[in-house]
């Protein structure tokens, strides 16, 4: 991991020990791939770019997230419906 990184997933790591203290789940629930972290990072900037506005880009991240809990749907295949892409 670059030094440029590290903080990131350290700041990640932090936010996953604090999401599973609130909601009773453990740490390793919360855990990105580095699939997932690229396809969200794809997803907001498009979001950003497409719209025009920057915060559309966590909101739309929110949104796939509740989409992805609700329907248990690959998160891939999510953004992909969001961003327009098809197979």
């Amino acid at each position: 991991m670059t030094d440029t990184l590290r903080p990131m997933h350290e700041w990640l790591i932090a936010a996953s020990e604090r999401l599973a203290a609130e909601s009773g789940g453990e740490p390793s629930d919360y855990v990105l791939s580095q699939q997932e972290i690229d396809d969200l990072l794809e997803l907001a900037r498009v979001a950003s770019h497409e719209s025009g506005e920057r915060i559309n880009a966590p909101l739309v991240c929110y949104l796939v997230g509740l989409a992805r809990a609700r329907s248990g749907r690959e998160l891939g295949d999510l953004v992909d419906a969001v961003v327009g892409k098809t197979v």
